[in-house]
């Protein structure tokens, strides 16, 4: 399944599903076929956006403190949330800063 985020003020975003999921679960939504953000929840959105790249990058450094304790190495993921986010997140800007909501599955 693929997620398609449309609104007028930006180009469409595309992501595959798992991608998609992940979006929707940091924005405290349900995963569903379709759904819309409205323009007047887009600033609450891109905080919450903001709040859980920030958490990722947290935990991971301290897993690197915690193994470099250790005498251990761990692994990063190859994709960040934050380079995985990013479209939306430029996306949202766009379309709060026009007035204009995202929606997928329509």
């Amino acid at each position: 399944m693929l997620y398609k985020f449309k609104s007028r003020a930006a180009a469409d975003l595309v992501m595959l599903e798992p991608a998609g999921r992940r979006l929707l679960e940091v924005l405290g939504r349900e995963p569903s076929s379709q759904g819309i953000f409205e323009a007047a929840d887009l600033h609450g959105l891109m905080q919450r956006l903001d709040r859980a790249i920030e958490l990722e990058e947290a935990m991971l450094e301290q897993a690197e403190r915690d193994a470099q304790g250790k005498g251990q190495t761990i692994r990063r993921p190859e994709v960040s949330l934050r380079q995985r986010l990013w479209p939306m997140r430029e996306m949202m800007r766009r379309a709060q800063a026009e007035g204009h909501d995202i929606v997928w599955g329509v």
